[in-house]
This record gives C-alpha cells, sequence and structure tokens, in this order.
C-alpha cells in the first residue's frame, strides 16, 4: 500500500514536469501563460512526495 501511494505521489511529479517540458516547447503565448504555474504546482507536487515518503519511512521503521 505505501508504494502504491509513493508511486503515485512521484507520478503526479513526473505528470505536471513533462508537462512543463511541452508546454516551453510550445512557446509563445501558452509558454507565458502556463510555465510559472505548472513550476509551481510542481514544486508542491515535489513536497508532498517527500512527506509522502518521510512519513512511509517513519512509520516503517516501527516508531
Amino acid at each position: 500500500m505505501a508504494a502504491i501511494i509513493i508511486l503515485v505521489a512521484l507520478g503526479a511529479v513526473a505528470v505536471i514536469l513533462l508537462g512543463g517540458i511541452v508546454v516551453m516547447a510550445i512557446g509563445g503565448e501558452t509558454s507565458s501563460r502556463w510555465s510559472n504555474t505548472l513550476m509551481r504546482y510542481r514544486i508542491i507536487a515535489q513536497a508532498v512526495a517527500l512527506l509522502v515518503i518521510a512519513v512511509v519511512v517513519y512509520v516503517a521503521s516501527g516508531r
């Protein structure tokens, strides 16, 4: 169960990162509109993924 939660969190980060790369490749007005937004979402998703991993490691340690 914990592995699935970690994979979902990492998958969300990967999807947002790939979306940002696609937006940068498109360029123009689309890039200027979405680049910062996707970067913010990626940072939030990374923080959540790290928090999930930390909680899983803490719980798995038996404390």
